[in-house]
């Protein structure tokens, strides 16, 4: 796959939301099913296993191993242990599911693939709303990832396998937008750091609930998995030990009353960061399920509004977000080059419609 082992490790530990419980089914020992296995460094001063595993796994969040070792799926040397095990010199960790290890090998898939630019080192591809972007759990086939392999099949020194190249970032399956693909392991690596050093240049369109105060903004917080629902991403206090790092700034484009159309840019990269983030500061995106954008958050409570609405979700039934802008350095020349993807039908449906009515509360009509 087109992934370092520590995303692979936080994939594994996806299967936890699929309600795997070592303790459930019938009165039989559970057969487990190895997943992952490392191997503690040597030299390793004693740590909890839950704060190792989160430093040495980038894509990992602390919250979510320790679910695993709570449920019993983290194992030290063949026995399970909590999350407060301290790790030593030649522990040999692994992570045990109660299902067997699916084959993640990417195989080639023919599918439509819209490539806005191409060249011997890298390719720049929208991916439309809906789209998984690699493969995980419950999304093995159909992916962008087997998209792009197909449409590289005959490069030789392409192996959509090998993580060293591929897709260098990501964006969730409901977002609409840009991103950009690298041939070879020079190119991955020369992109990977633009984005580490955020020297890249992303920005996004999003509609959220309610009329922002500020005509821009900057949003700073950690985000790391939701205590209370794992299939959120919440803020945490900058500086805190859990979630990383993140910012995002905004910046207001048009106002609609019950709703605001911002562009967001990014200084980080996190999971769900501009959606974590705006609901943070109680403005969700619309529309955006997850995280209560599918409610009515702002507005009249008449029946007629109250059908507005839900036509609107019926014009774009995802979250409202869009990666519309991204910008870095070619790895091989260092030119800068930039990239536009104008809006989708459904947000550009959602947009028009708000601008309409909101004509037409100025007009009195």
């Amino acid at each position: 796959m087109n992934m370092t082992d520590d995303e692979l490790f936080d994939d594994e530990l996806e299967l936890l939301d699929d309600g795997a419980d070592p303790q459930a089914g019938d009165d039989d020992a559970q057969t487990l099913y190895e997943h992952l296995r490392l191997e503690v460094d040597r030299g390793q001063v004693p740590l909890r296993i839950d704060k190792y595993l989160a430093e040495h796994t980038q894509h990992s969040s602390r919250n979510r191993i320790q679910q695993a070792a709570d449920a019993g799926f983290l194992f030290v040397n063949d026995r399970p242990v909590k999350s407060n095990y301290k790790v030593r010199a030649g522990d040999v960790i692994t992570l045990m599911l109660d299902r067997p290890h699916y084959d993640s090998t990417i195989v080639p898939e023919e599918m439509p693939l819209d490539v806005r630019y191409e060249d011997d080192q890298l390719m720049v591809v929208y991916k439309p709303a809906g789209l998984v972007v690699h493969p995980g759990c419950g999304n093995f086939h159909g992916t962008l990832v087997h998209a792009v392999a197909w449409h590289l099949r005959n490069l030789p020194t392409y192996d959509p396998n090998d993580p060293q190249v591929g897709l260098v970032h990501r964006i969730d399956k409901d977002t609409s937008g840009l991103l950009v693909v690298a041939k070879t392991p020079e190119a991955k690596s020369s992109l990977g750091k633009q984005f580490f050093n955020h020297d890249t240049h992303r920005s996004y369109v999003a509609l959220v609930w309610g009329n922002i105060t500020d005509d821009e903004g900057r949003i700073e917080g950690n985000i790391g998995r939701d205590q209370r629902d794992r299939l959120r991403m919440a803020v945490y206090p900058p500086g805190s030990d859990i979630g990383k790092p993140a910012v995002t700034h905004y910046r207001v484009l048009e106002r609609y009353g019950y709703t605001t159309l911002v562009e967001c840019r990014l200084e980080t990269g996190r999971t769900h960061q501009i959606r974590a983030h705006m609901t943070h500061i109680g403005h969700p995106l619309f529309a955006d399920e997850r995280y209560g954008g599918c409610e009515i958050r702002r507005g009249e409570r008449t029946a007629s509004y109250k059908a507005y609405i839900q036509n609107c979700f019926k014009l774009c039934p995802r979250q409202a977000l869009h990666a519309q802008t991204l910008g870095f350095r070619h790895p091989s020349t260092g030119q800068q080059m930039d990239f536009t993807s104008p809006l989708p039908d459904d947000m550009q449906a959602l947009i028009d419609k708000w601008r309409k009515l909101t004509r037409n509360n100025d007009s009195g009509e």
